[in-house]
């Protein structure tokens, strides 16, 4: 077949142009990583750290962001941002995407290499790949929650070109108000961002390994658990397999459904199954579970229980709650669930001062000026100074234009998301959890005052918040592994704002597809973004008062606010070992059941797995050591497929 030969040929001479920019592994990659022992960094000076830095760490001109590392990362971070599109719009979380990424092209270009059509990435290029491919990974939050919530509120669908210009916007002005604070978060303090950190020494391990055996096993994992997800969501969509003449080998789509052949069970005469109380028979949810831990994934389960099996069956009965489906009974369980998520985040990040004067402390110059060794390297100052009046003040003008967001409101909300991102990066560089939620919640609150009675502008306020803190700590954690490779912090930067377009490209035009002008479709079974009907709530609550509530739903939001406060009390109390976590347990009744028991299997999993498998077995090395990659290929995979048969279903099956 000519044509197939010419194919060939073709993308041979593509991948050796993409190849041509790395040389083969040299001495850094053969180099343990160095760093200053806790001694130094409390001693040494600003000036004395970047010049250690500078000849100790920094590998000059190794072949990092170019077009090879650029594209890669587009077009990972493309992919990858469906994954978090997907489990933001099924739980409203989003989830890292660096190390996956990084396995992904470290192990592409090892093929390629052992192919002899081309040459292994460098690990520097890899570094910068990630950086890209991070970027648009993590921008799809307001998709699932200030945007939706929105729409909600107006009975407005947001043109296309509108979401897209405001979130590429937000993430650049995350960029620049991150780059004043990295001499200081990373260069000075060396906070350790332990997400980053372990980003880090994956590169280095996966460079330092000559064979790539490690790194080939990683992709093996990746790979089986993507497979086996993906092979889950298509035999269980019955459309797609009549498509394809395979009905006959479909799955149910809950593992109940067989058991509903013989009989119902109800709770207080209402079925299981109109309380929902389900088994999906996907595993996405179970791969998150295995990567939150069983500490979350137990208290997930608990509220699932409580909400579905013992208040609902309840208030359904006594005719409080009026139908028996997802909708309803999540329209009364959110009030208690999102004010104990609310209180527990605000309690725990305020129980912890020292995070926030520490914060502001950064901001204070440290004796007199030294020489900069690293000015040819570091974004300078000057970009941000210039750049946030121009992004915040085009931010301020569109707003208003777009969203009714008043001009006053806007001028406020700039500087007060500089203070708020203060405070976020802080935390993440410490334990590596950005508080976007609680800072949401404080900005809704905030705007409860400047702006009463203004239910969009306090939604709104609250995406800007929120989206912009978390780019800017999420650049200043991609930044974090190439200091410790010794990158070229200026090139991760342009890497970043690369990713921003990428994911919004793809990311974008996937979420408007799939509701394709249907609001009604948001908090459906479909597409229940619960992180959107928090902020709704929130905002409904803040403009209209407690009062339009069932007396009820009030009780529970009281009773939840103090539980959340009592639970993350008791959680400091125990460092951390108290058994029920506020956080898991509240986000279970914004949750469908059958989410929230996958998590809790999935983690139950993991937590058995490094219990009852011994060390240096092969099992081991996979299910306990490899569970991180292990759960990420299930995510990424059936997320992935998820979002293409979702597409399918709304776009050509109904048609």
């Amino acid at each position: 077949m000519p044509g197939a030969n010419r194919a060939g040929e073709y993308s041979k001479a593509v991948l050796h142009f993409f190849g041509i920019f790395c040389p083969p592994f040299d001495k850094w990659s053969l180099m343990k990583i160095k760093e200053l022992s806790p001694e130094e960094v409390r001693t040494m000076t600003l000036e004395e750290k970047d010049r250690w830095w500078l000849e100790n760490v920094y590998r000059g001109d190794m072949p990092q962001l170019n077009v090879r590392s650029a594209l890669t990362g587009m077009i990972l971070g493309g992919v990858l941002s469906l994954t978090n599109l997907y489990v933001g719009i099924k739980t409203g979380w989003t989830l890292g995407v660096g190390i996956t990424s990084v396995i992904l092209s470290f192990a592409a270009f090892k093929l390629i290499s052992k192919l002899n059509l081309g040459k292994e990435m460098s690990i520097l290029e890899n570094n910068a790949m990630q950086s890209v491919a991070t970027s648009a990974g993590y921008m799809t939050m307001p998709l699932v929650s200030a945007f939706p919530a929105y729409m909600l509120l107006t009975g407005q669908v947001i043109p296309m070109e509108r979401v897209m210009i405001w979130m590429i916007l937000l993430s650049i002005l995350g960029v620049l108000y991150a780059f004043p604070l990295k001499k200081r978060f990373i260069n000075d303090e060396q906070l350790p961002f332990p997400e980053g950190y372990a980003a880090g020494v994956v590169l280095q391990n996966l460079h330092h390994d000559e064979g790539g055996g490690d790194g080939i096993l990683k992709a093996k994992i990746l790979g089986a658990g993507a497979g086996l997800s993906a092979l889950m969501e298509t035999i269980r969509n019955h459309s797609v397999m009549a498509s394809l003449k395979l009905k006959f080998l479909a799955i149910p789509e809950y593992w109940d459904e067989i058991l509903y052949r013989f009989f119902t069970p109800s709770i207080l005469g209402t079925s299981l199954k109109d309380l929902t109380v389900r088994m999906d028979t996907s595993i996405v949810m179970m791969g998150t579970g295995g990567i939150m831990g069983v500490r979350i994934g137990a208290s997930m389960v608990t509220g699932a229980i409580l909400n579905y099996c013992v208040l609902a069956p309840y208030l359904i009965r006594e005719g409080i709650i009026k139908e028996a489906n997802f909708k309803s009974i999540t329209m009364w369980g959110l009030w208690f669930g999102a004010m104990m998520m609310t209180t527990s985040s605000l309690f725990a990040f305020f129980s912890k001062p020292a995070v926030i004067l520490e914060a502001f402390r950064k901001l204070s110059s440290s004796g007199p000026k030294k020489k900069d060794h690293l000015a040819e390297i570091e974004l300078p100052l000057w970009v941000s100074l210039a750049g946030v009046p121009v992004v915040g003040g085009l931010m301020v003008y569109l707003g208003h234009a777009w969203f009714d967001f008043g001009i006053f409101e806007g001028i406020i909300a700039i500087p007060l998301t500089f203070i708020f991102t203060l405070i976020a990066v802080t935390s993440t560089g410490l334990t590596s959890i950005t508080p976007g939620g609680a800072l949401g919640k404080l900005t809704q609150l905030t705007y409860s005052v400047i702006s009463p009675g203004k239910a969009t502008t306090n939604l709104m306020a609250a995406g800007i918040n929120s989206e912009v803190s978390l780019n800017a700590s999420n650049l200043l954690a991609d930044i974090k592994p190439g200091y410790m490779l010794g990158a070229k912090p200026r090139q991760q930067a342009l890497g970043h704002v690369i990713g921003i377009f990428a994911g919004s490209i793809v990311a974008v035009p996937v979420y408007y597809a799939i509701f394709h002008g249907d609001i009604s479709m948001f908090t459906s079974e479909q597409l229940p973004m619960p992180s959107a009907t928090v902020y709704r709530a929130v905002a409904e609550a803040l403009t209209q008062g407690l009062g339009v509530l069932h007396p009820s739903a009030r009780i529970a939001a009281i009773v939840g606010a103090v539980l959340g406060v009592v639970l993350e009390w008791l959680n400091l109390r125990t460092k951390g070992k108290f058994p029920i976590s506020a956080m898991g347990l509240g986000l279970a009744f914004v949750l469908h059941f059958s989410d929230s028991i996958a998590m809790g299997i999935g983690s139950f999993l993991v937590w058995l797995a490094a219990r009852k498998m011994k060390e240096g077995t092969r099992n081991h090395k996979i299910f306990v050591e490899n569970s991180e990659t292990l759960c990420a290929g299930i995510i990424a995979g059936g997320s992935i497929i998820g979002i293409i048969l979702i597409l399918l279903e709304t776009v050509v099956f109904a048609k």
